[in-house]
């Protein structure tokens, strides 16, 4: 008999900044506003390490069309709540000139304990990603599919990077914020598991050592959710535009049910060494979509708008099935437009182009990153 299928469930987690929309600076977020979102959103919404931070996540959805309604409604919230305030919520992985020695922690036991056991490393955590769940009952099956799935996390951080600015200086990345989050234990690619066993005497050895408390303190790239039975792909910038959001997590969604569906007729993606997808995830946090990806079967270094395309016919399939077609065909638009990485430089030289000073050319990055959060709301 057949193994069923699982539904491919889908959930997805953005962490945004909030700004003073007259400074356009990061700001404090006050204790009236996430009462106020609290008592719409619920459990959906809650403070983030920094307090100018805010975190958001969907309800476990059947599909990208739900997850839609319900991130829109979420940002909606968010957005309208934080006008009261004189503020706005931005969805970039980094503020482009905003200083992280200025900010605050939540004061909160989670985040005080996080704030002593990290010490420097956890003040620089001025950074926003996007996490996408994805459901898979059986406990082997995610740690097989999280081995495969580990050659495609350089694609989707190509595809979302949202943070070239750092205390108003271009850093020459598309992806600044992984070299934050990289400082701090237990980040970057996963680790291979050959089973759910393997993979559960590593978490107890780290829990028992009194290292971590539970598996939510391991924050690699993507990783078995601790708390739900999903995958967890944690590689992602935050995206500005709620179209790339989506367009992400249907990438995501569809990968996984191709591993599936692979591992059903007794085949798979190779699985490479970390050290080969190190190389194409500093590619992509260097480049974004302009540097192009090694594809190690070929071995050569083959241009995002190709693999872009390989992507589309390898998953269509998959997202036919899973009802997001339209949503990984937009991966093109990326292609076409650029990254947000790449639209906020754009925005950036033609504010210097017209002369205006380097801070009000960062005042328009600003703008130009608040009016994306707003767009198909």
């Amino acid at each position: 008999m057949s193994k069923l299928e699982p539904d491919f469930t889908i959930g997805i987690e953005e962490e945004y900044l909030l700004v003073d929309t007259e400074t356009l600076a990061l700001a404090r977020a006050p204790e009236a506003l996430m009462e106020a979102c609290k008592a719409e959103l619920d459990e959906q919404v809650s403070p983030e390490f920094l307090q100018c931070q805010i975190e958001i996540g969907t309800h476990v959805c059947k599909g990208v069309a739900s997850a839609r309604e319900d991130l829109r409604h979420l940002r909606r919230v968010v957005a309208d709540k934080a006008r009261d305030h004189g503020l706005a919520p931005i969805a970039a992985a980094c503020h482009p000139f905003s200083d992280w020695k200025a900010q605050h922690h939540t004061d909160k036991q989670r985040y005080n304990e996080l704030s002593r056991d990290l010490g420097g490393v956890a003040r620089r955590l001025l950074i926003c990603g996007m996490h996408v769940h994805v459901g898979l009952p059986d406990e082997e099956d995610r740690v097989d599919i999280v081995n495969q799935l580990t050659y495609f996390l350089p694609h989707l951080l190509a595809l979302s990077a949202s943070s070239p600015y750092w205390q108003g200086e271009d850093t020459g990345l598309a992806s600044y914020r992984l070299t934050i989050f990289d400082n701090l234990p237990r980040t970057g690619l996963p680790p291979k598991f050959w089973s759910w066993a393997e993979y559960e005497r590593t978490v107890t050895a780290l829990v028992d050592l009194d290292l971590i408390e539970d598996a939510s303190k391991i924050w690699w790239d993507l990783r078995p959710s601790a708390k739900f039975p999903t995958i967890e792909a944690r590689i992602c910038d935050v995206s500005p535009r709620i179209d790339t959001a989506l367009t992400i997590a249907a990438i995501i969604q569809s990968l996984t049910r191709m591993l599936w569906r692979l591992k059903g007729r007794n085949q798979r993606w190779r699985v490479y060494d970390n050290v080969l997808i190190a190389e194409n995830r500093w590619m992509a946090q260097r480049y974004g979509i302009n540097g192009g990806l090694v594809d190690f079967g070929r071995r050569e270094i083959v241009p995002l708008a190709d693999l872009v395309d390989e992507f589309i016919d390898l998953l269509s399939e998959d997202a036919e099935a899973l009802g997001c077609l339209p949503e990984l065909e937009s991966a093109r638009r990326i292609i076409a437009e650029g990254t947000s990485a790449d639209r906020q430089r754009r925005v950036f030289a033609d504010a210097v182009e017209a002369e205006l000073s380097r801070k009000e050319a960062l005042d328009e990055v600003v703008r130009h990153l608040i009016a994306e959060f707003h767009e198909g709301l």
